[in-house]
């Protein structure tokens, strides 16, 4: 019941994050070209994105011994998520600019319309960056669920959290027109870099034969720990180097 939330709220959260990086971009290609191309480029890119999911799925689910994929997810998760905690940790003690979707989106608006080509049906600067947009955050989604879905056995439930999490930026996305600059995204990305580092842990742990002795707890009893451990780097960084303004953006 534990591990079944923890894989539904983290799929939700890591979902949740890069979609609202995916919309960004979908959103300034059709404000600064049209909706067509915008549209367009988001169906390309999830067409690719499903012809890729259908090739590597099966193949982690029925040719990789259960052992093997635990070690080798695992260690990819331990990665995947330091990263992403890294760079929440930078720009919680103020080394690294906050990620600012709102600064993100204008930013694109004003190199697409540098690019705008007026009067196309089609603009094919536009389709390429609204489908490269929505095809690399998608990859990360489909990364996330994929896994998840296949160490927990419980494919249901990280499909069910990514889905949620479409849904709602889908949603907002298409009400507001505008990115979603009020979600806290540092905040999420702290969030979801310790349930990475957490799942990581334990998925290899047990795939190299550890048995945790707390069971399905541990995974929150890790998060404690890392979310302790990265509190404390918080605190040495900030008393050891001067702030950067809490201004800017950039990707990741």
């Amino acid at each position: 019941m534990l591990s079944g939330a923890l894989l539904l709220g983290s799929s939700f959260l890591a979902s949740a994050v890069e979609m609202v990086e995916a919309l960004t971009i979908v959103l300034a290609v059709g404000l600064t070209h049209n909706w067509r191309t915008a549209l367009l480029g988001v169906l390309a890119g999830f067409l690719a994105l499903a012809a890729v999911v259908a090739a590597l799925g099966p193949s982690l689910v029925h040719y990789v011994p259960i052992n093997a994929l635990r070690v080798g997810v695992g260690v990819l998760l331990l990665i995947f998520g330091l990263q992403w905690l890294r760079k929440a940790i930078l720009r919680a003690a103020g080394l690294k600019a906050q990620h600012d979707e709102a600064q993100i989106f204008e930013r694109e608006l004003a190199e697409l319309r540098g690019g705008a080509a007026g009067g196309q049906a089609v603009d094919w600067t536009g389709f390429v960056v609204s489908f490269k947009g929505v095809f690399l955050e998608g990859l990360e989604v489909a990364f996330i669920v994929l896994t998840f879905g296949t160490n927990s056995g419980r494919f249901d439930l990280a499909a069910a959290g990514a889905l949620l999490a479409f849904v709602i930026v889908g949603a907002t996305g298409a009400v507001v027109h505008r990115p979603l600059a009020r979600v806290p995204e540092n905040a999420i990305k702290f969030t979801v870099g310790l349930a990475l580092v957490s799942f990581g842990t334990f998925w290899g742990g047990e795939g190299i034969g550890v048995k945790w002795a707390a069971g399905d707890a541990t995974i929150v009893i890790l998060a404690a720990i890392y979310g302790l451990s990265a509190a404390a780097i918080i605190n040495l960084l900030q008393r050891s180097a001067p702030p950067l303004p809490a201004v800017g953006g950039g990707s990741g």
